[in-house]
């Protein structure tokens, strides 16, 4: 199938008020400007350089969102342009953000990323710790951010019941999370991918991360590393 099929397959799969985030990580500028002539207007990409060379060839109303892991010393190169960097793992990242959104006179949107996965190899916070920070951001710490949401990523497994639980137990803590402050409450609850993305809305994600479904496999030679 075409990007175009694959894009209105997905599309015509989402709930109204579901957003797509579509991952163009590894894909050429010209299929991002095909799939941003369909409408789309959120792309995601997890590494800074390639975010970098492309942002400045395509159309500056694209809501850009980082969604790979960020380093701290990286933060100023997207903190001008970005809309919402999705992987708030530590406190630290956060503080960052928070100062070079100072620099640049704005409000960044956040999500904080928890750790739902079974796998080492998986960043995120821990529930507490994602507690902890949603309470300093509730008393007035981080005043250039706007952490919207969380976001999580499910184990690599076909064992759908262990995703569904991953999935259940992020809803949890978002709704937990929406108890604590009547005042600022989260908005996105940012899970599912390609694969996963129809379980993961039934468990309450409104927004899905969802890349080869539509672009295609991803060239891992050409990516920027």
């Amino acid at each position: 199938m075409s990007i175009k099929e694959n894009y209105q397959r997905i599309h015509g799969q989402l709930p109204q008020g579901v957003q797509l985030v579509a991952v163009s990580k590894t894909h050429p500028v010209s299929a991002i400007q095909e799939v941003y002539n369909l409408g789309q207007k959120v792309f995601g990409e997890n590494k800074v350089q390639e975010l970098m060379e492309k942002h400045p060839l395509l159309p500056q109303d694209i809501q850009w969102h980082l969604i790979g892991h960020l380093q701290t010393n990286k933060v100023k190169y997207i903190a001008p342009f970005i809309d919402t960097i999705q992987s708030v793992d530590s406190e630290k990242l956060l503080t960052e953000i928070n100062k070079e959104a100072e620099k640049n006179n704005r409000i960044i949107k956040v999500l904080l990323q928890v750790k739902i996965a079974a796998e080492e190899s998986k960043f995120g916070l821990e529930a507490s710790e994602a507690k902890n920070l949603f309470r300093q951001y509730s008393n007035g710490q981080f005043p250039n951010v706007e952490i919207t949401g969380l976001m999580g990523m499910a184990t690599f497994t076909d064992d759908q019941q262990q995703i569904k639980k991953e999935f259940l137990t992020l809803k949890e803590l978002f709704n937990e999370l929406n108890e604590l402050n009547q005042l600022k409450t989260l908005k996105t609850l940012s899970m599912g991918m390609s694969d996963d993305f129809p379980l993961a809305i039934e468990c309450g994600a409104n927004s899905v991360r969802v890349g080869s479904a539509i672009f295609g496999k991803r060239d891992y030679s050409k990516q920027n590393i």
